[in-house]
């Protein structure tokens, strides 16, 4: 009987990726239900040799964590932090009736259900629960049909997987040896290096032209008014910058008419006085159709275009809003919107707008994405009724309110009718000149009531949109009241936004958009490129490592073939073709080289120095100038002469000229200020990738030579000689504390200037110099409580919630030196960096709490504990040595 009661008792146990989607569902399923995260994947490849099972340490293939030599087989592992994790689904498992697996719908959420089975091995029932937004309806209809786990969806994760294994563990390490250490490379990294490396060349080699038109102000008899541009002159066009060529400055068309300033102001003074009439007059509807509902890809782009977010920061908002209940799964291909959806879109445009605004049958949208990400919804407001974003704006941060109002708007206006308006263009002629201007009327608003594209404000823009024109007449005459000669420079091509890159990648159909932001985030911190503004720039790095790829390893940069590489890993997930065969002829090869084939003795052929040099061009009557990345940055050479370069430059900025002033200043730093009176050693002004600093002696000096950086302010041209030994004076002896009779110090350091004494630092305010400040100056500071972190009181926390769970003690959000962070007395957890202090809530902080508690101890922490534990241990066996009896030894009889 007891056996029964213990059988009856046991509840079901649902497993999902994380603690926000967890305490969203049990709000649904109540306390019939045991409901636990995995925190992401629990298993992965090896991430080193530390983590390799001895048994595969000797094999050959060891390094990739993957058995090339039988058919690929992976080794699989619990990463570090995440055995607390898996030991404790182990422990609710075995108290479970029956296993839910409901991960996420796509290829990783997958892969996580059938880690979690491989790794938990479960005794019970298992079932994969899956559903594309969390609401009561979508649960209760998973929970009615359950299904197994997709063996083909989880191959091709698994093949995507071990791809991006074998091409970064392959080719990185070539990277290493020919550029620089610490570089990676990967399937669609190395791809968008390569797209932003190609537009900073084209706009290296652009050339500008500057060309000039006319700006006419008219007016009709009633006094109506508006301007009109120059196109042509006694029948031929002027040009616009598209009839420029960018790597000459010429016009592609030599008939155009190409003005100058002297021939614009010519013009000018010929055409005045001159009658004007209207030529022609074009009037033309137009149609304008709604955008369709958001996908991944263009909700990371829009998200980009109008907020400024970046791709991460887009989809931390966006997973937020997905684990707890307010839009559908947001990793998804698909513009397709649910029926339930689209009734709920029509009822609230019926209602809100207008039956006006409502089109006669439902909008469909088709996806142009062969495998729609398994996912087959667009991303939409969750469940059968959704509300007005104001409702929502409460339970939301700041960051996550505007991501679901711009994605309700974006599914109403979906299903909204079209716009409809006019195009006018008026065409007056001046004696031989023609002049055009083009007006927009907007007769119907439609969708474009709700929603524009790259707005806040709909209203408003609609307003912006129109330019309306007066309503002449051919024949008309009007009168010139001012002709203004007007000049326009060609711009180059603009530099790849984050919105843009994902645009392009999508196109032409390379990697996954679910995936874009970690691969930004990953050719920032490599330091492939940096922001400038909103745009991607890229590094010297970035040339040498595509130029290296490109001429070595052509196909692993090849577009098409990244491309074709996403539709085979589509068609694995299909089941239309086998996991192993691709992955042999991915490595091995087959009638075309593989991965291994294009890699021999590639690290021979290379020449480090002929793929890290970049030709900037030679100057008339000079040596060419190259550009050289070494190991410690990227540097000029022309002949004998070097400079350094700034870290920041844009590589289309390094003109000819500003290289040869970088190295004239480099030269400049090799003739001395002066010869220092201590040790009769030159003292030079030097710039180096970190800035100017002043230098005591050479290299070639017995000993190395001494470096002080300049103070805040300084600039090159302003340090002599004086100066310069007091910078390499630091740190300064000002005397000894009257008190202590310690020695007082001033110095610089990391965060500025300051002064020591013994134990006590105090920072010098801006009004006092290292170089300046005087013992009672510094005695007066020493003398004021300090105000850093060490003297400051303990501060107050910034909210104190209710009691964790986990501790039973209080959660509390507090201000630490690195930003705030929320505490449950036992583990501390940062707070994202797009989430706001006051937008912290109690659900909030234990999901962050939870999370990081689920990592398991941070290295450094970990690192103590087994260093404490090695001490302790040391100091036992001391003891026990000490204690230890002395052996008595028999005295000798003479």
């Amino acid at each position: 009987m007891a056996k029964k009661a213990a059988a009856k008792a046991r509840k079901p146990l649902v497993i999902v990726e994380s603690p926000a989607k967890a305490r969203t569902i049990s709000r649904f399923l109540g306390s019939g239900y045991n409901i636990e995260a995995s925190i992401g994947h629990i298993r992965d490849l090896p991430q080193g040799a530390k983590e390799l099972p001895e048994q595969y340490k000797g094999a050959s293939w060891g390094h990739l964590g993957v058995n090339v030599d039988e058919d690929f087989a992976p080794v699989y592992v619990v990463p570090r932090g995440k055995s607390k994790q898996v030991s404790k689904l182990r422990k609710l498992l075995r108290e479970a009736s029956e296993l839910y697996l409901a991960t996420d719908e796509d290829r990783e959420g997958e892969a996580i259900s059938w880690h979690l089975c491989q790794e938990l091995k479960p005794k019970v029932p298992v079932r994969r629960l899956v559903f594309h937004e969390i609401t009561k309806e979508a649960i209760k209809e998973a929970l009615s049909n359950p299904r197994e786990v997709d063996e083909d969806l989880v191959r091709a994760q698994e093949t995507r997987r071990i791809i991006d294994r074998l091409y970064g563990y392959e080719v990185s390490p070539l990277l290493w040896r020919k550029v620089r250490p610490r570089l990676s490379a990967g399937r669609v990294q190395s791809v968008a290096v390569r797209l932003i490396a190609e537009r900073e060349r084209e706009r290296m080699a652009f050339v500008s032209a500057t060309y000039w038109d006319l700006i006419g102000s008219f007016a009709r008899q009633s006094g109506e008014k508006f301007q009109a541009t120059l196109v042509s002159m006694d029948g031929r066009r002027v040009p616009s910058s598209r009839d420029f060529d960018q790597s000459t400055g010429k016009l592609k068309d030599p008939a155009l008419l190409l003005l100058n300033e002297q021939e614009a102001k010519a013009l000018v003074e010929r055409l005045a006085g001159s009658p004007c009439k209207v030529l022609n007059v074009e009037n033309k509807p137009y149609t304008s159709k709604p955008w369709p509902p958001f996908t991944t890809s263009t909700l990371q782009q829009e998200a980009n275009r109008k907020y400024g977010f970046t791709a991460r920061r887009t989809m931390e908002a966006a997973q937020s809003l997905y684990e707890n209940g307010h839009i559908t799964y947001m990793r998804t291909d698909s513009t397709n919107l649910a029926t339930v959806a689209v009734e709920t879109a029509r009822e609230l445009i019926a209602d809100r707008y207008g039956k006006e605004f409502l089109p006669d049958a439902p909008r469909t949208y088709k996806t142009k994405v062969k495998n729609a990400q398994e996912a087959h919804e667009a991303i939409r407001p969750a469940g059968p009724h959704f509300g007005f974003p104001e409702d929502h704006r409460s339970s939301l941060t700041a960051d996550e309110f505007k991501l679901y109002d711009l994605i309700w708007k974006r599914t109403v206006a979906s299903q909204m009718a079209d716009a409809r308006g006019h195009r006018t263009t008026i065409t007056v002629e001046v004696d031989g000149a023609v002049f055009q201007v083009s007006g927009k009327t907007i007769d119907f608003a439609g969708f474009l009531r709700a929603y524009v594209e790259g707005s806040d404000d709909p209203g408003a823009e609609l307003a912006d949109r129109e330019a309306v024109l007066p309503a002449v007449a051919v024949g008309e005459t009007l009168r010139c009241e001012k002709l203004q000669p007007k000049d326009h420079t060609t711009q180059p091509p603009n530099r790849y936004s984050e919105a843009a890159l994902t645009r392009t990648l999508e196109e032409m159909g390379i990697g996954r958009p679910s995936t874009y932001a970690s691969i930004i985030e990953t050719i920032l911190a490599r330091e492939y490129v940096f922001k400038k503004a909103n745009a991607l720039v890229p590094t010297w790095v970035a040339f040498a490592v595509s130029r290296l790829l490109a001429e070595h390893l052509p196909d692993l940069v090849d577009y098409q073939f990244t491309a074709e590489l996403e539709d085979e890993l589509d068609a694995i997930s299909r089941g239309e073709m086998g996991h192993v065969d691709y992955l042999k002829m991915f490595y091995f090869g087959n009638s075309h080289p593989g991965l291994k084939q294009q890699l021999q003795n590639k690290v021979e052929e290379i020449d480090a120095r002929d793929v890290s040099q970049i030709l900037l061009g030679k100057p008339e009557g000079g040596e060419e100038i190259y550009v050289r990345v070494g190991r410690y940055g990227p540097f000029l050479q022309q002949g004998d002469r070097r400079a350094s370069l700034p870290d920041k430059l844009p590589p289309d900025e390094l003109t000819i000229p500003a290289a040869l002033e970088l190295l004239d200043k480099a030269a400049q730093g090799d003739e001395p200020l002066g010869i220092c009176p201590d040790t009769h050693k030159p003292i030079f002004i030097k710039v180096g990738r970190f800035g100017p600093y002043v230098q005591r002696g050479t290299p070639e000096d017995d000993e190395k030579p001494q470096n002080a950086s300049l103070l805040r302010g300084m600039q090159p041209e302003d340090v002599d000689l004086e100066t310069a030994l007091k910078l390499l004076s630091l740190p300064r002896t000002l005397g000894a504390h009257p008190e202590s009779q310690e020695p007082i110090v001033a110095q610089t350091g990391r965060f500025g200037p300051f002064i020591k004494c013994g134990a006590e630092t105090r920072s010098l305010p801006d009004t006092l110099s290292p170089l300046e400040v005087t013992l009672a100056e510094a005695l007066q500071l020493l003398a004021q409580p300090k105000g850093g972190r060490g003297g400051a009181r303990k501060k107050e926390p910034l909210k104190v919630f209710a009691v964790s769970p986990v501790t039973k003690q209080p959660v509390q959000l507090l201000d630490g030196r690195y930003g705030p962070y929320v505490t449950d007395g036992a583990t501390n957890a940062s707070l994202p960096r797009t989430m706001k202090a006051d937008e912290v809530t109690f659900e909030r902080a234990l999901d962050l709490l939870a999370e990081r508690a689920a990592k398991g101890p941070s290295r450094k922490k970990a690192t103590r504990k087994k260093a404490a534990k090695k001490t302790t241990k040391k100091k036992a066996t001391k003891k026990t040595a000490k204690k230890a009896p002395k052996k008595k030894v028999a005295k000798k009889v003479k």
